[in-house]
């Protein structure tokens, strides 16, 4: 199986053709090899990989970045029939990687939905470059694996090339961290996840989201993100995207900066998403409880999903 995988992988980067997959089990696997990188099943038939910059060490305000909570690239990939899949994803790149991966995406018909910055002042400087593509999810996967080999993007993991092994269920060894979860989800009115020393936290909204007619699920990126990484002594840099209409962009700006959290983007993620959608990035490292606040000040200007 791993040779096979691995030969599969290779093939596909020199364009030779291959089966379509219908069943979960049959697709889900092929694509983390020809990706170089496994992932994880998630709600609404999609397949998520995680591409953190585990690689680059970004500092923002005298805080040195956690990958989880600002440096998180992703691709996600949802079958749509037996033939065709969509694949999302944000890309997080040094600005000497931007051209070389968008140049190789659009020789492999991959879609540049978007190019921006989510941060301001981190050094190295970020930009984040969100994709789009349709047709056969393996070679979605080797097209973009292709793309990310012309960045410093960690891949090539052992499981997604092909190992007998099963890639390790999400969450199945206990993570602490040194913030006090419980009142964040208290303030917030939800509840959130550890993962690599961030609080994440991941707020639907009430909408069905659509791009191009088809439907992005929360994995895909349609749902406000909230990330918190404790810093010491009760303080947290936070950061995320609240994902708003456009009636809602000016109300929520004006709670976050009411509140001391700076706005550092505004911008689409998305060509052809119903309802138009415009994503907010913001900044703070302050006082964990006051942050809390000051982002359920601008939740409560949102349209989000009932709890």
């Amino acid at each position: 199986m791993k040779h096979s995988l691995t030969i599969l992988a290779i093939g596909l980067a020199a364009g030779i053709s291959v089966p379509a997959f219908a069943a979960d089990d049959d697709w889900q696997r092929p694509v983390g090899a020809a990706l170089g990188k496994s992932g994880t099943s998630m709600p609404g038939n999609v397949y998520r990989v995680g591409l953190p910059r585990t690689d680059l060490k970004v500092r923002l305000d005298g805080v040195e970045i956690k990958p989880a909570l600002a440096l998180g690239g992703w691709l996600a990939f949802r079958k749509v029939s037996a033939q065709e899949a969509m694949v999302m994803g944000d890309l997080v790149l040094t600005q000497d990687e931007v051209n070389p991966v968008m140049t190789s995406l659009e020789g492999n018909a991959i879609e540049i939905t978007a190019l921006h910055n989510h941060l301001l002042r981190n050094e190295p400087f970020t930009m984040y470059m969100h994709v789009l593509g349709h047709g056969d999810p393996v070679k979605l996967a080797a097209a973009l694996h292709q793309a990310l080999s012309l960045s410093k993007t960690p891949l090539d993991d052992a499981v997604a090339v092909g190992s007998s092994q099963p890639p390790a269920a999400a969450g199945t060894q206990a993570q602490t961290i040194d913030l006090d979860t419980a009142m964040i989800d208290r303030v917030l009115g939800r509840k959130g996840k550890v993962n690599g020393g961030v609080y994440a936290l991941s707020i639907p909204r009430a909408e069905v989201v659509n791009e191009g007619g088809m439907e992005v699920p929360e994995a895909m990126g349609s749902a406000i993100a909230i990330n918190f990484q404790p810093t010491g002594g009760g303080k947290v840099a936070t950061t995320g995207d609240f994902v708003l209409t456009a009636s809602e962009v000016n109300p929520v700006l004006k709670a976050m900066r009411d509140n001391g959290i700076e706005i550092t983007a505004v911008h689409n993620h998305m060509l052809n998403d119903q309802p138009r959608l415009f994503f907010m990035h913001f900044w703070a490292h302050d006082d964990a409880e006051k942050v809390a606040k000051g982002l359920k000040a601008a939740l409560d200007k949102v349209n989000v999903a009932k709890t």
